[in-house]
């Protein structure tokens, strides 16, 4: 199971048509919408599948229910350190838990500036410069609750100040005020329409007329890069620089995990490393829209020309990208807060409502999860 978009499904069906031809092994892909995807328990689809495509936070609490299966210990070490060893910051380890490693980081991405070159002669390096750019009508940004979440976070991190520096702490009001003034600052000179958009549908007005130019943080999608996708390319660039310049942007992207009950642990486990060596990554799974996760695909020639230098023009940025919190009660937290963002945006809560909302909910769910000692008499 994995999304629908070129970037999620096609790659998947054309590798996987690859694999049949060299191996004889059939495995069917299917998709759900990227919203009914994220929305669906971890749980039913890892009863439902043997191969899930799933986005890292999720691996902490699958771990602790155990719906995935370790790609380690089965004597695919070697394969994984070589995967480790060429991963694109902390894009891999993003995908292990208590020395277990439960999936691949076979797409990789995190919130990045995109822009129409085209349209636009000096690209934006500060907040000051993108905001001046915003008050001539040019500027896009994905905010619906998810990215507006993701946005906070980012500006978070790249401040000095990321949510969950201490275990069960969200952000002082002091230190949140000025993220969300920029925020506040942004959304005025932004159409209404980008508080419930995101990232594909903000590429999608970028690539199709001339009225919008940039967008400063959005998830980067190299499909919009290639020729013959869309009307007009885009080109992904680092993020505009902050206190810690580019660093501290939210780490995306998406794995290949094997579910733990699926039909054929070996035969699962195999075509997951397959689809993430380097020579699948960029070449078949590139070719039909995928986005690769590891470096090899990072530094290939061929893949950074075809898709006007989309992974050398993001690097920086990714290879010091924020990773979020490692608890299972993470999930809870971000699908619970982030419509939170979106109404302070609109006005709805003030800022000073929605960092107590968030820091109590930081102190209920950011925490290690508790460990029940048996004690004698129970025992």
């Amino acid at each position: 199971m994995t999304w629908e978009h070129p970037r999620g499904y096609d790659c998947q069906v054309a590798a996987a048509a690859e694999y049949a031809r060299r191996t004889g092994v059939e495995v069917t892909w299917e998709f759900r919408s990227l919203q009914a995807f994220a929305d669906a328990p971890l749980e039913e689809l890892a009863a439902a599948y043997d191969l899930l495509v799933i986005d890292h936070p999720h691996v902490p609490l699958a771990a602790a229910e155990g719906l995935l299966a370790p790609l380690d210990g089965h004597g695919l070490d070697d394969r994984l350190a070589a995967l480790a060893a060429s991963a694109v910051g902390s894009a891999h380890t993003s995908y292990a838990h208590e020395g277990r490693q439960y999936g691949l980081a076979t797409d990789s991405a995190a919130q990045v500036a995109v822009l129409r070159p085209d349209l636009l002669d000096v690209v934006p390096e500060d907040w000051d410069a993108v905001l001046a750019l915003a008050d001539e009508g040019r500027v896009l940004w994905p905010a619906k609750p998810i990215d507006a979440f993701s946005t906070l976070m980012t500006l978070a991190a790249n401040h000095g100040t990321p949510v969950n520096a201490e275990p069960g702490t969200f952000l002082t009001p002091e230190q949140a005020a000025p993220l969300l003034d920029l925020m506040h600052r942004l959304a005025e000179r932004v159409p209404d329409w980008c508080l419930a958009a995101n990232p594909i549908e903000v590429a999608e007005a970028l690539s199709a007329g001339d009225t919008w130019s940039y967008a400063p943080l959005a998830f980067g999608y190299t499909n919009y890069s290639r020729a013959g996708f869309r009307p007009h390319r885009l080109r992904y660039v680092d993020i505009p620089r902050g206190p810690r310049g580019v660093a501290g942007s939210l780490l995306g992207g998406a794995g290949v995990a094997v579910s733990a009950h699926a039909s054929d642990l070996d035969a699962a486990r195999a075509y997951a490393l397959w689809v993430a060596s380097p020579e699948v990554q960029a070449g078949v799974y590139y070719d039909a829209g995928g986005q690769p996760g590891y470096a090899p695909a990072w530094d290939d020639d061929r893949l950074n020309a075809d898709s006007w230098e989309f992974f050398r023009g993001t690097r920086q940025t990714l290879e010091q990208a924020w990773v979020r919190p490692r608890y299972a009660g993470y999930i809870e937290f971000q699908d619970t807060t982030s419509p939170w963002v979106t109404a302070a945006l609109r006005g709805e809560i003030t800022d000073a409502e929605l960092v107590r909302r968030m820091s109590e909910q930081a102190e209920r769910l950011l925490v290690p999860a508790p460990t029940h000692h048996l004690s004698e008499e129970s025992a």
